[in-house]
């Protein structure tokens, strides 16, 4: 068993990358946010992406070298262009601007354009939260739901993430696609040669399907219907219109090297508590929290997430044998 400690695979991994034609700020970017995914059991943002994110190098859909840029365009806005680069130093750039802007102005927004998948939006919102501010990201993806009564796709999964801080605990985190489970779950299954459950995803006549191939040839199957699909939409609206990024319908897959850059967006907003004239933020949040808890069997969000985390950092990750057998052992 491949079994490596967290910091020894993201410099595996980031070896990788910069084999391949990724700057060093990039490939480092990229492990943090493929390793973080892996030690959090978010496994379709994780290590199964590496072969993905080459094919996508080696075809020009990701730019290995772009350098993410960032214009200030108002006091509380930013406008970031990923250059057709891997969105996590664009995301990494935005994050570190953001948490001095909110502190200066109470609320700060950064739009993302030319922008790629953007893994487990989760880890982008925490890490602000962690600073003390309430964050939200929006993401569009390539085209997967139909619009509500619709067969053809328009919308992508398009996550969304928000995360608050909690006094003396990690922050609150919620991360979820608009579909009813990530796409990224239906890629690692098919990887597997695993059927996916029923309810997952429709193929490409609109039937239901538990082949994990087929199911990506489809559509997903929004998050609770109708709702979901509004969500979608809405997602589309601040992630892509916002941003002057591509339309999910638009985009180039995220799956293989198909086609230019995917040219999709994001959008990041952080709040400042204190930016509101009151000190009551964080009392009201132990106070949320410690109710949410009450009830036998009730938990916050992402606790698995955590217990995952906390293990992996004590007993390590395990690299998958195809990346071994093709990059080789650590050591």
């Amino acid at each position: 068993m491949n079994r490596v400690s967290i910091e020894a695979a993201e410099v595996y991994v980031a070896r990788i990358f910069q084999g391949h034609g990724t700057s060093a700020l990039a490939s480092a970017a990229v492990a943090r946010a493929l390793v973080g995914a892996e030690a959090d059991g978010l496994k379709g943002h994780g290590l199964s992406r590496i072969p993905t994110y080459l094919g996508m190098l080696a075809a020009g859909k990701i730019r290995g070298d772009a350098v993410p840029t960032a214009r200030r365009i108002r006091p509380a806005t930013l406008m970031i262009d990923a250059a057709d680069g891997f969105a996590y130093p664009a995301i990494d750039l935005a994050c570190a601007e953001l948490a001095v802007i909110a502190r200066e102005t109470g609320i700060a927004a950064a739009a993302i354009t030319r922008s790629n998948h953007a893994g487990a939006l989760g880890h982008h919102v925490e890490r602000l939260a962690e600073q003390g501010l309430i964050a939200l990201f929006f993401a569009n993806t390539p085209e997967a739901i139909a619009p509500a009564g619709g067969t053809r796709a328009v919308y992508g999964t398009n996550p969304i993430a928000f995360a608050a801080p909690l006094p003396g605990r990690p922050p609150i985190v919620v991360d979820l696609a608009l579909s009813t489970v990530a796409r990224g779950n239906i890629v690692a299954a098919r990887q597997k040669g695993e059927a996916i459950p029923e309810g997952w995803a429709l193929d490409a006549e609109g039937r239901p399907t538990t082949d994990a191939g087929e199911a990506l040839k489809g559509t997903m199957v929004a998050l609770g219907g109708a709702k979901g699909t509004a969500l979608a939409l809405m997602v589309e609206v601040l992630a892509a219109a916002l941003t002057s990024a591509h339309l999910s319908m638009e985009a180039s897959s995220f799956l293989d090297d198909k086609g230019p850059p995917p040219g999709t967006g994001q959008t990041i907003l952080a709040i400042d508590p204190a930016g509101f004239g009151h000190a009551a933020f964080g009392e009201r949040m132990t106070a949320l929290a410690a109710a949410s808890e009450a009830q036998p069997g009730a938990r916050l969000p992402g606790q698995r997430r955590l217990a995952l985390r906390a293990a992996a950092a004590g007993s390590g990750i395990v690299l998958p044998d195809d990346l071994v057998a093709r990059f080789g052992a650590i050591g």
